[in-house]
């Protein structure tokens, strides 16, 4: 009986092992326990009264929280009992083969620590394994296994999968879950589930992140309840862990797709990991399985105006029911207020009021509205301020080209693609401005704007690889001529006018060098390359105090650059000799 006791005391088998801890958290759990052959729900905690919430505090919860967690009734499988029963009717002794093996595995995993003969099976077994490893290695291998108050190894909760690597679990037993077909894509094709936030920007670790979430749905939606999940995403949630939070109710939601508040908790922790068109999407899914989810429309309500999609964010705060604030629906109208000041100040071509009015209506609420953004870079390539205009789409929302159009509509996504490639040309990066504009073109091949600047990209392209080739061949003439080319289709452009300023340093033309790098320095004040090449001219030219004034300024930006060190050591020396 002394197996029994203990698969009593830990539950289920594996399941209870991973989860049995779970009384310390805050949303109220029933457990069921047995008494004369009939399953009893006991609460294990207090009930909450009318107004008591279960509402995750970590944001406002009118916000981005996760719903309200009805409480669960965690059921048994309907043979549970019976397998009960017949394990005690037919308990027999363990052959001594048997019972000698099990004392082998548990010496190899620690061969100083006895454990009662009661604890042999495999919740006991399993629990062996975590004690022990905890105590000779430390947590520094083990991974949090979701919301539990126990870490664990292999594939159980919140794991590295297979091909992640690291874990200490060489000779461990493994709990892997078979690998399905589609395994090693993202859940959605397009983004892993591990981005802002407690994300590693090494490209090793991104694929075993796409991969993780995936096989924690797996794994989980064989144990778990999905009610069970959605309560410990909701903890996960709280606690800031969006990612862990997000694969939880992916769990949830493999086991019933159709629960809408799934849907609307997932589209709060994508929110939470920045993700915002993706939680739109579910946040739309959440509606349509319930079409009067208060929550969910005002969850909508809230990511499009973020979008700077006023009417939508206004029809759906309408959708809210009693609960709608007034507040909201004003908000709403200020946005739509500064929206209308820009599309005046673009008719009007009064591009410093429209960096104005830009910043005013991402104040106001569009944060991550890619339009308004792009408007502010137009605004700025208007008035020659090349650097900031790319590094104002740098900070704004980047998101995936098909789901931006499924959102803003083919069109709309074409002229952002179109102000895109017109930030990259000027910061030189022509090949992938033509990548940008043969999407745009495929978006909406009657935008007359995408094809102009498609044939701009084109022939300033082709300017600096012809300047390339005749610089490399030292055939420096004829390079400045190829890179004039280019600036005849763009004056501005900082990469040529840099480029050309080589040519004619090369050919002694140090004024005319200076004069380009000027130009180039204008339109991107961070041009590293321009300064240093008008700092080595300014040399040439004995303008010692100029040199000595750029070469200082790239000390401070690359302090470990020999170059500019020892430009500037004999910058100094060459100023000290005049003086004397």
């Amino acid at each position: 009986m002394g197996e029994h006791s203990q698969e009593k005391k830990l539950g289920c088998g594996i399941l209870n092992a991973v989860f049995r801890k779970r009384n310390k958290r805050s949303a109220t759990v029933d457990s069921l326990t047995v008494q004369n052959n009939e399953v009893i729900s006991t609460s294990s905690n207090t009930k909450k009264g009318p107004s008591a919430s279960d509402e995750p505090s970590f944001l406002d919860s009118s916000v981005n929280g996760p719903e309200a967690i009805p409480k669960p009734c965690t059921k048994q499988p309907p043979n549970h009992i019976k397998s009960a029963e017949v394990y005690q009717q037919n308990q027999v002794p363990k052959p001594l083969e048997e019972e000698t093996k099990i004392k082998h595995n548990q010496a190899s995993m620690n061969p100083g620590r006895k454990l009662p003969k009661e604890s042999i099976s495999i919740s006991g077994e399993l629990e062996s394994m975590i004690v022990d490893h905890q105590k000779t290695k430390g947590n520094n291998n083990l991974i949090r296994a979701s919301s539990s108050n126990m870490m664990l190894h292999g594939s159980l909760g919140n794991l590295r999968q297979p091909g992640g690597g690291g874990g200490g679990g060489g000779n461990m037993t493994s709990y892997n879950v078979p690998k399905t077909e589609t395994e090693d894509s993202t859940p959605n094709g397009k983004y892993p589930n591990g981005v802002e936030g407690n994300v590693v920007k090494k490209h090793d670790e991104e694929k075993r992140a796409e991969r993780q979430p995936a096989s924690l749905c797996r794994a989980l939606s064989t144990r778990m309840d999905p009610e069970t999940l959605k309560i410990m995403g909701n903890e996960d949630y709280k606690n800031g862990n969006f990612a862990e939070a997000l694969a939880l109710y992916e769990a949830a939601i493999a086991i019933d797709p159709n629960k809408a508040s799934y849907r609307s908790n997932k589209s709060a922790a994508l929110t939470a990991l920045g993700r915002i068109l993706e939680a739109v999407f579910e946040c739309a899914e959440a509606i349509r399985i319930e079409p009067h989810y208060h929550r969910a429309h005002h969850r909508l309500a809230n990511l499009n105006l973020r979008l700077g999609e006023v009417e939508k964010a206004i029809y759906h705060y309408k959708q809210v029911g009693p609960e709608a604030d007034p507040d909201d629906i004003t908000k709403a109208k200020t946005l739509q207020s500064h929206l209308n000041k820009c599309t005046e100040a673009k008719i009007q071509r009064d591009w410093k009021n429209l960096i104005k009015e830009t910043d005013s209506t991402i104040n106001a609420g569009a944060d991550s509205a890619p339009q308004i953004y792009a408007l502010k870079a137009e605004a700025l390539l208007k008035l020659h301020r090349h650097q900031e205009a790319d590094e104002v789409l740098l900070k704004g929302p980047n998101f995936n080209v098909d789901d931006s159009t499924k959102y803003f509509g083919p069109i709309a996504n074409a002229n952002l693609l179109v102000v895109r490639a017109q930030v990259d040309i000027v910061a030189g990066r022509f090949e992938d401005a033509l990548a940008t504009l043969q999407r745009a073109a495929r978006l909406d091949s009657n935008n007359r704007e995408a094809n102009t600047v498609m044939r701009k990209a084109k022939a300033l392209a082709d300017a600096r690889s012809n300047g390339n080739e005749h610089f490399k061949a030292s055939r420096f003439s004829e390079a400045c001529v190829a890179y004039g080319e280019g600036l005849d289709h763009d004056p501005h452009n900082s990469v040529l006018l840099c480029n050309r300023a080589a040519c004619l340093s090369k050919l002694g033309h140090y004024d005319k060098a200076v004069e380009d790098c000027i130009r180039a320095l204008n339109v991107r004040p961070g041009y590293s390359k321009a300064r240093l090449r008008r700092a080595d001219c300014n040399s040439k030219l004995g303008k010692w105090e100029a040199s000595i004034q750029d070469y200082e300024f790239l000390q401070k930006e690359t302090p470990d650059n020999k170059e500019v060190q020892r430009g500037l050591s004999e910058a100094r020396m060459q100023l000290k000799k005049q003086h004397v």
